[in-house]
């Protein structure tokens, strides 16, 4: 397969690119034209907190790139490799159609970043990003489980932890899912008979001394302000050090002890872009690819830029910035480089970017949120009014639109849906941090694991007080377990450490097969 143009990624800026080119170049650009992307829908990032907080339907966020890209070939898969000079990208499509090579004359990256959270130990096993739809629903589908759990125990301590929820990072993201789950759990506790005395506690973690820097500390201070108004915990100036199944660790040595930790904080550069910047010998912007202000890569005719992976330059009424990375001026710059890419083919010159800069806005729960528009500051019920305007109209497709409208307005009326839908995860390999002196399974306790130890160290601890050290790279498995199945050992991490927990089908499995290996080897003796 080979094209003319070849869009990699599905963002605001690749979905947008192509719908304009689709429209351009008309029922030709099927031939000319292809998107890759690793999801077949567009995702509305802004309105991701509402699936979170049970106010909309994931369906509602999200709008088929097929039917919005319209005369454009949407190829579902995720980008491997870059071989500029071949000009071919490699794609995984699945499970059937692993390595398939897609040829290109133009090549415009608009792949975003990606989620890293391995600078924190822990936080990749047990922080909930908030990136996707998926991340939205299983988040909103834990924070139910945790209230079902809460309701059930009678332990005070441990349904405080259920009962407490830690977001980190004071951007967007943090600051919009942390008012929508507030909201959530004070209007759904009512229906948990043993919950309605118990408090509900959710924490905002920020490394910086203000949130929302992006929008000005006046209206930073008032989002804080609100919140902390209705309850909610601030720790500014605060850096996570550390995550474990029952606490957030601080740098200062403080801690947080809850069994819902969400993270949105960790974004790095796209890996696959970084790999094409070396093959290419371009220096990046902090692993943004810098471009000209016509969204062109310097130096490479036919390589082009555009979304939160790039750095192109703005004109902001006379003083030149580059463009924050976020869903309004993606959208514009994918618009943009279609028109360029056209200009292009047709001999003409492409034009720079140019963009009024509109502003910014950010609901912080229970109607409530704050808005700069065209210098303009607004807060309370009004800037809320106008986040929900503002974005109802952003949506693509009136469908969305009225499906929007009407959640909303019954958003209003009935109470948040505690339905949950998503069966529980088949976690056959499970990554577990703990932190020194932490439990990871007493004696006498059911076995329900084996352990692969990757980092660190445990010690054991018999009945009689014997101990020893397992080292790096031990397997705790049935050698530690008794006739019926439960564990001779107590086990803590001697330091900070890393394992992988077996368990569900997969530890059947291998129970039944050391067992046949086991009456093998005793009747070969």
């Amino acid at each position: 397969m080979h094209y003319d143009v070849v869009i990699a990624g599905g963002g605001f800026a690749g979905a947008y690119c192509a719908k304009t080119l689709g429209k351009l170049l008309g029922k030709n650009a099927t031939r000319r034209v292809a998107l890759i992307a690793e999801s077949n829908v567009m995702v509305f990032q802004p309105m991701l907190a509402e699936v979170a907080g049970s106010s909309l339907a994931p369906l509602d966020v999200v709008n088929p790139l097929r039917q919005l890209c319209r005369n454009v070939d949407v190829l579902k898969g995720a980008i491997q490799t870059i071989d500029w000079s071949r000009k071919t990208l490699s794609i995984d499509g699945g499970r059937f159609t692993r390595n398939h090579e897609v040829g290109f004359n133009q090549l415009v990256l608009a792949l975003g970043s990606v989620t890293d959270l391995s600078r924190v130990p822990g936080m990749a096993e047990y922080g909930r990003p908030m990136k996707s739809v998926s991340d939205a629903l299983r988040l909103r589908a834990g924070v139910i489980n945790r209230l079902e759990e809460a309701n059930l125990v009678t332990d005070e301590a441990l349904r405080a932890r259920l009962m407490t929820v830690v977001v980190v990072g004071g951007g967007y993201t943090g600051v919009e899912t942390a008012g929508q789950l507030l909201d959530f759990l004070e209007s759904s506790r009512r229906y948990y008979a043993n919950l309605r005395n118990t408090p509900v506690r959710v924490v905002l973690v920020h490394s910086h001394d203000r949130l929302l820097a992006e929008i000005g500390p006046k209206l930073g201070d008032y989002a804080r302000g609100v919140l902390e108004k209705r309850g909610m915990e601030m720790r500014l100036k605060t850096r996570v050090a550390e995550i474990t199944a029952d606490r957030v660790i601080f740098a200062d040595g403080g801690f947080i002890e809850a069994h819902t930790i969400i993270t949105t904080i960790g974004n790095a550069p796209n890996p696959v872009v970084l790999d094409l910047c070396e093959q290419l010998g371009i220096e990046t912007d902090r692993g943004r690819v810098r471009a000209e202000p016509t969204l062109r890569v310097p130096g490479h005719p036919a390589l082009w830029t555009a979304g939160d992976c790039a750095s192109v330059p703005w004109n902001d009424r006379g003083e030149i910035k580059t463009c924050p990375p976020t869903a309004q001026f993606a959208q514009r710059q994918g618009v943009q480089l279609a028109k360029n890419l056209v200009a292009v083919m047709q001999g003409r010159e492409p034009r720079p970017f140019t963009y009024r800069y509109m502003g910014q806005m950010a609901a912080i729960g229970e109607h409530d949120a704050v808005a700069e528009v065209f210098g303009f500051r607004f807060s309370g019920f009004f800037a809320w009014w106008m986040w929900r305007t503002i974005y109802l109209l952003k949506l693509p497709g009136l469908m969305r639109r009225l499906r929007v409208m009407i959640d909303w307005t019954f958003e209003v009326v009935f109470p948040r849906d505690l339905s949950v839908v998503l069966p529980p995860p088949e976690d056959v390999l499970r990554a577990i941090h703990l932190v020194e002196d932490e439990l990871l399974f007493e004696r006498g306790a059911e076995c329900r694991a084996f352990f692969y130890l990757r980092n660190g160290s445990v010690r054991l601890t018999a009945k009689d007080g014997t101990t020893r050290v397992l080292p790096r790279g031990s397997v705790i498995d049935q050698s530690l377990v008794d006739a019926e199945g439960r564990w001779r050992w107590t086990a803590v991490a001697a330091e900070s450490a890393d394992l992988t927990a077996i368990r569900g089908r997969a530890l059947k499995l291998l129970q039944t097969e050391l067992q046949l290996v086991r009456r093998a080897l005793d009747d070969g003796s």
